[in-house]
């Protein structure tokens, strides 16, 4: 009964269009001072104790390295290498994007962040060049998900926060997954490409490559630093966003320096604010998810759902169908942190390794980026572009469908996702 209550409230606020942040806070308060008698001092200390984990510092320092990397010009370097290095393919231009979407995911840690860095210089460049403007869209649209699931990414360490799993080893995990989608979607771009014969750019020389990686140099050592650091136990993931957060900071400034002094403070601050955002949706998920436990609610779901004799596979396609229904209307860091702490339990049960299914639920999130209504993604590319989110939704299906393909394949082959932290000794 409680369950009920909690979820049809929850979807009542939700349907007012009040935000999932507060609709999450109302919830567990309404709920708590009107059926339970648990005091209000262990409310407030729940707030507190909730997200006084280490792991959490890594947001706010990943979300600034992001914003000084898209401000300072790494992007377009890195654009510029891959293009020297496959823009003679069939729909060269995508292809870089492709390629140059995973080398920025791979230092930002943020699937919007990764479209704005990408998109607004390769889409106007691809337009120029002869290509439609949903096909750039597309590409952009759907390859920048694959900042979430490269390592760094932040819903990883929520999923971390909220199932208490290494953030190490699912970034470790993520390497492979997101090797693989990347090159899904490129094949998807190039196949695409030479159905409709859309241009090819001149075959770079090798000195041209040469000189594009020596100035996108730079860049791609952030990669190097951050993940060997990882690696090799120098630092942890925290200090890792830490590091890397100070590296961005040098390069965009003193290294390529299409930032000045004078243009940090509103890094800083637009680093500030999507930082508060993230931190609040934490701390009313965190809230939620005491509600649940105090409630039994997840051991009851858990026993329910292996009482009806679902097994691995069922319970994973049922997983998939949630999230992907739940990525209709919320965006990642709300479903990790609302769904996670519900799910994870019957999983365990099941057998699922924990970082394993940590992978499957961010690729589900990339899938929910990508389409409407609360596709980040689409809406990033909404305002690049200045194409509609009903002529996006038509521009991107092909790549979605890839994503689809390669979530079906991510689910069901463990393999891919833990071979790696597994060979690195992680788990």
């Amino acid at each position: 009964m409680s369950t009920l209550i909690i979820f049809g409230l929850l979807v009542i606020l939700m349907l007012t269009g009040m935000p999932i942040s507060i609709s999450l806070g109302l919830t567990v308060l309404t709920f708590l001072f009107t059926m339970t008698e648990v005091p209000i001092e262990s409310v407030a200390l729940k707030l507190f104790t909730g997200i006084e984990k280490f792991e959490i510092m890594a947001i706010p320092f990943f979300i600034l390295a992001g914003n000084f990397l898209t401000h300072g010009g790494v992007a377009r370097r890195m654009i510029n290498f891959a293009s020297s290095m496959v823009g003679h393919w069939y729909g060269g231009l995508g292809l870089a994007g492709v390629v140059a979407c995973a080398l920025f995911a791979a230092v930002s840690g943020s699937s919007p962040a990764t479209v704005v860095a990408i998109g607004s210089i390769l889409l106007p460049a691809m337009v120029r060049a002869g290509f439609p403007n949903k096909f750039g869209a597309g590409v952009i649209t759907t390859s920048g998900g694959l900042g979430i699931l490269i390592p760094p990414s932040i819903v990883m360490v929520m999923y971390s926060v909220s199932t208490n799993t290494s953030v190490g080893a699912l970034f470790m995990a993520g390497v492979v997954p997101g090797a693989v989608l990347a090159l899904f979607l490129g094949f998807t771009t190039w196949y695409r490409a030479k159905k409709f014969d859309y241009p090819r750019q001149p075959k770079a020389s090798w000195g041209e490559r040469g000189r594009t990686f020596k100035d996108s140099i730079w860049g791609l050592l952030l990669i190097v630093i951050v993940m060997g650091g990882i690696y090799s136990g120098v630092f942890t993931p925290t200090e890792a966003a830490a590091m890397s957060a100070v590296y961005s900071f040098f390069v965009a400034v003193f290294v390529y320096k299409d930032l000045t002094l004078k243009d940090v403070p509103r890094v800083l601050l637009n680093s500030a604010n999507m930082s508060a955002m993230l931190l609040y949706i934490i701390t009313n998920a965190v809230l939620f998810s005491f509600l649940m436990t105090h409630e039994n609610i997840p051991q009851e779901m858990a026993d329910w759902m292996l009482g009806t004799g679902v097994g691995v596979i069922g319970f994973l396609l049922m997983a998939n169908i949630l999230l992907l229904i739940a990525g209709n209307f919320m965006e990642p860091s709300s479903i990790v942190l609302i769904l996670a702490p519900i799910l994870f339990p019957i999983a365990v049960k099941l057998g699922i390794h924990p970082v394993h299914f940590g992978i499957m639920m961010v690729v589900n999130m990339e899938v929910g980026l990508c389409h409407p209504p609360v596709g980040l993604n689409l809406y990033v590319a909404s305002g690049i572009t200045k194409m509609g989110i009903t002529e996006l939704t038509v521009a991107v299906w092909p790549w979605l469908l890839t994503m689809l393909v390669f979530l079906g394949l991510v689910t069901y082959w463990p393999a891919l996702s833990l071979a790696l932290p597994q060979a690195m000794g992680m788990i």
